[in-house]
């Protein structure tokens, strides 16, 4: 069934705004074709000048519902066609003025019949002025019908921006509004003064009254279509740049309402593609950091090349394990293990990221954490040190129904890029981080459920190592040196026993405490 294109308030919008223009324009025409402009010797002037104005408004009454209804049978959609729809709307304003110039034209040609049988100058005189004057009506009302049509313009381009220019562009709209609003005025004008020219019987006074009155309407025709061709450009391109602002200050929601048809459009659309663009790269930069690290994706987006490999680095690692993970996985539902787990490292990320560490890895019911590497800070083995403390602490308030040991070591290691050019991950390499793993075994056993390297202990600041006791040395597992053991103050002495867990223990020598 055949429908509107637009709803019902547009309707009436665009008859209202498009009527006033045309009965303003009409209205113009008429005061310079009756008592302005010159027209000939007549035998009654009264007579002809009485019959052109009952003609006018018998042609009123005709055209003005002929107009509207006519009009508005442009809108109307005989199929559910949504590229019709869009050709519509978008020529919707060309539509209606293609409707206004033939009843302007074939009022323009009554008169000059009308006239032409009392005065060939008279039917002339007539016949410009309605020509003249119904183009710059036409132009008017085509702005006036765009600046309308723009919300239902952003409906039918909201599903399909444009591509490529459906309507003249920008240039060529400007020009020819100039021409219609400003260039055919002045026309106007210069053919009264031929005119006058030519016969000759037109009084200085006269054609004082002549230019005043059509340069006047010519001012200010051209004032209003300037204006609106003005406004036309420069919303668009307002809006666009409100938008940029919004980008700049970090809104990537921002979004521009697509309704123009001509380049307008195009930068409108442009703008929303690289809106989308941005929030793409936004949240994959998001995903990359949670993968990776934000320090990590901040330092691989920086960095122009990939190079595996990597530097010496002054680190401190932070091993977190689950004790029993076996146990629980085979008496609890997976997903309730993985909650779990998911709630011990909800702890672990949180407590690393206060003390200036990051996350580097999790394997399985087990976490990575590094101190000073992809970013240095002033102290990594202190702060190694005091997030140990604190998620210790945490973990037994939070998570009352887990164990988990930490171990924690500093030294020199390898940070960088390991793998091949197609899959590589930033990562660290070295005795630090070997040898915090194996104290984590031992501190899944020992008082606290945290154990530190000696070494760690005495690369931290002064104001971390008072907060540690130094006790005995332990050979670990697969390690041929001994490492000192330290544990918080408020833990019992790392000299006490060292219970068996998982079927390893630790090879104690008697080392002292320092």
């Amino acid at each position: 069934m055949a429908r509107f294109v637009i709803d019902r308030s547009t309707r009436i919008s665009l008859a209202v705004v498009v009527l006033i223009a045309n009965l303003a324009g009409a209205a113009v025409v008429l005061v310079l074709a009756a008592w302005v402009l010159p027209e000939g010797p007549l035998a009654d002037p009264s007579t002809v000048r009485l019959i052109n104005l009952l003609t006018f408004c018998g042609y009123l009454v005709l055209a003005v519902p002929v107009g509207l209804l006519w009009g508005a049978l442009r809108f109307r959609l005989p199929r559910g066609d949504a590229d019709t729809e869009q050709h519509l709307v978008l020529h919707g304003p060309l539509r209606l003025v293609t409707v206004q110039a033939v009843l302007w034209g074939v009022a323009a040609a009554l008169f000059v019949v009308l006239n032409a049988g009392w005065s060939l100058r008279l039917a002339a005189s007539v016949g410009e002025t309605i020509v003249l004057g119904g183009i710059t009506t036409c132009a008017l009302s085509y702005l006036l019908s765009e600046r309308i049509l723009r919300h239902t313009a952003a409906r039918v381009l909201s599903a399909n921006p444009p591509r490529q220019r459906v309507l003249p562009g920008v240039v060529v709209r400007a020009l020819l509004f100039w021409a219609l609003g400003t260039a055919v005025p002045v026309v106007g004008l210069l053919l009264s003064a031929v005119s006058a020219l030519a016969y000759g019987d037109v009084s200085p006074g006269r054609l004082a009254v002549i230019v005043l009155t059509v340069g006047g309407a010519a001012l200010v025709a051209g004032l209003l279509v300037t204006v609106g061709a003005a406004r036309a450009v420069a919303d668009p391109v307002n809006a666009v740049r409100r938008a940029m602002r919004r980008v700049q200050g970090g809104d990537l929601e921002a979004n521009v309402t697509v309704y123009d048809g001509t380049e307008l459009g195009q930068l409108q659309s442009g703008f929303n593609t690289m809106v989308a663009g941005l929030q793409e790269r936004e949240r994959i930069r998001d995903l990359f950091g949670r993968h990776v690290g934000r320090d990590v994706a901040r330092a691989a987006a920086a960095t122009g090349e990939v190079r595996l490999g990597g530097e010496v680095r002054r680190v401190a690692a932070l091993f977190v394990d689950l004790v029993g993970s076996t146990t629980l996985a085979a008496q609890r539902p997976p997903a309730e293990v993985v909650g779990l787990l998911n709630r011990l490292f909800a702890v672990v990320v949180e407590v690393v990221e206060e003390h200036g560490g990051w996350v580097n890895k999790f394997e399985g019911d087990a976490a990575l954490a590094v101190f000073g590497a992809p970013v240095g800070i002033p102290d990594p083995a202190g702060s190694a040190l005091a997030a140990g403390r604190v998620l210790a602490a945490r973990l037994t308030a939070e998570l009352p129904e887990v164990t988990a040991g930490i171990g924690i070591s500093a030294g020199d290691a390898v940070a960088g890029n390991v793998g091949d050019v197609r899959r590589y991950e930033y990562t660290v390499i070295g005795d630090p981080v070997n040898e915090a793993a194996r104290l984590t075994e031992l501190a899944k056993a020992a008082p606290g459920r945290v154990l530190a390297a000696g070494s760690a202990v005495d690369l931290a600041g002064a104001s971390e190592v008072a907060r540690w006791t130094v006790g005995d040395a332990v050979v670990l597992r697969g390690r041929g040196a001994a490492t000192r053991l330290a544990s918080p103050n408020d833990n019992p002495k790392p000299g006490e026993p060292i219970v068996e867990t998982d079927g390893r223990r630790g090879t104690r020598q008697n080392l002292g405490a320092g």
